[in-house]
């Protein structure tokens, strides 16, 4: 049985996406020439804010003091889940140290970086979540400055829940300013601030591009564009569970992909007669949003078997996957590409984007085919050392004497023969290519 699609998209993530590139070009060049003044003048621009932009330590305290305890305690509770995650991640990492042959030693070592720009949105939705999921990696890695930009709004300032989620987490220092002219700020050290050597965090598509040309200058955890969600789910799914937990990842944006891949054509009619009503009920932003990108983005799959909706899982590779099925061990040996698997139905995206443990800051797009989601290792360097024995280097040497040579590489043959010449005077080395 071929696939059969019951709801087609009929857009993409791509679709009638901006060429904004020159755009943040300009303003990232501007900044850095302009330094702290222009960067304010895109503040003034865009955020409509004119405000202090470092928070000093009675305004994180002023703020703090206006989140109610029952989110102080939820937000502890999320920082505690993440924290503890991301240390059992750490402890995944180890430094080595291995004898390659007698009297030759090579080692790994795991550093992590100075510093760590976190970009926590704050524009239509609040992100909380995202100040807890990027500082607190950042902490558990060992960075040793971790700044934080997040968007202030007119006359207000940031959000003081992400002001206090960010500062429990353990950032040094938090900046009332978003969009390019924030990430700009972080990647190139304004307002006294350290550069940042690795930029993180989701934002709009004008921080994801900031953040694209800026890859190489800096590290970033990923190129990232609007979320998506994929459900897999057979005839024993709960069908409102279903259709609730796609509608919830719809809500996200009018460009957020939800699909449901599924071997129960029935399953599949009923989730889509159900999705509408749940549609309908939500709040009006959330509504509008929903309802866009189940209309033009969501897509709904009746293949022959489990088999075939892994393989069809596989292919779209999806930044959140669920999985209502049964036999939830055989699944989590068989899926391989995707950003975050949740399995069973008591457990849901929506736990994960928010206080679960595990990471929200995810590959989009496709991208979990080839990578895996922000966590402690992205603030991480595996680097590489060596120390030898006089002994120990001598079969290295000659090996590099002749490889150089072959290659065409005097002065890396060089550099082992004049060590083969004063460890082991007398003695005669044929370092002549043998190729």
């Amino acid at each position: 049985m071929a696939r059969e699609y019951l709801k087609k998209a009929t857009l993409t993530a791509q679709s009638g996406a901006s060429d904004v590139h020159d755009l943040v070009q300009g303003i990232l060049n501007d900044i850095e020439e302009g330094g702290d003044a222009k960067a304010m003048e895109y503040a003034a621009k865009f955020d409509k804010y004119d405000g202090a932009v470092i928070l000093t330590a009675q305004e994180i305290e002023a703020a703090s003091a206006l989140v109610p305890q029952k989110l102080k305690e939820d937000i502890q509770f999320a920082h505690d889940n993440v924290k503890r995650f991301a240390e059992a991640q750490k402890a995944t990492v180890s430094d080595v140290e291995y004898e390659i042959v007698p009297g030759l030693i090579a080692g790994q070592k795991a550093i992590p970086v100075d510093v760590a720009g976190c970009y926590v949105p704050g524009g239509r939705y609040s992100h909380i979540a995202s100040a807890i999921m990027t500082v607190t990696t950042a902490k558990v890695a060992g960075c040793k400055h971790i700044s934080v930009a997040s968007p202030p709004r007119p006359e207000v300032g940031v959000a003081p829940a992400i002001i206090y989620a960010a500062h429990i987490c353990g950032a040094d220092t938090i900046l009332a300013m978003g969009g390019v002219q924030g990430v700009a700020a972080m990647t190139f050290g304004l307002f006294g601030l350290p550069k940042a050597n690795i930029l993180v965090g989701p934002g709009n598509q004008f921080v994801a591009e900031a953040k694209r040309i800026l890859f190489g200058r800096v590290g970033i955890d990923m190129i990232a564009g609007p979320t998506d969600s994929l459900v897999l789910a057979d005839k024993t799914a709960d069908p409102h569970i279903v259709a609730t937990d796609l509608v919830s990842q719809a809500e996200h944006g009018y460009n957020s992909p939800v699909w449901l891949v599924t071997d129960s054509r029935e399953m599949a009619e009923d989730v889509m007669n159900r999705v509408p009503d749940l549609i309908a009920d939500l709040p009006e932003v959330n509504r509008d949003n929903a309802a866009a990108a189940w209309r033009d983005y969501a897509e709904v799959i009746v293949c022959a078997d489990r088999e075939d909706m892994a393989a069809c899982s596989d292919e779209y590779a999806p930044e959140h996957l669920t999985v209502q099925a049964e036999d939830l061990p055989w699944w989590l040996e068989r899926l391989s590409c995707y950003g975050s698997l949740f399995l069973g139905e008591e457990t849901t995206v929506s736990y994960g984007d928010k206080a679960s443990g595990t990471n929200h800051v995810l590959p989009t797009s496709g991208a979990a085919s080839y990578t895996g989601g922000l966590s402690v290792h992205k603030y991480m360097k595996i680097v590489t050392w060596q120390q030898a024995t006089r002994d120990g280097s001598k079969r290295v040497a000659e090996a590099t004497a002749r490889i150089s040579r072959l290659e065409g590489m005097e002065g890396h043959a060089r550099a082992a023969d004049v060590r083969l010449a004063k460890y082991f005077p007398g003695e005669n080395f044929d370092l002549t290519p043998h190729g």
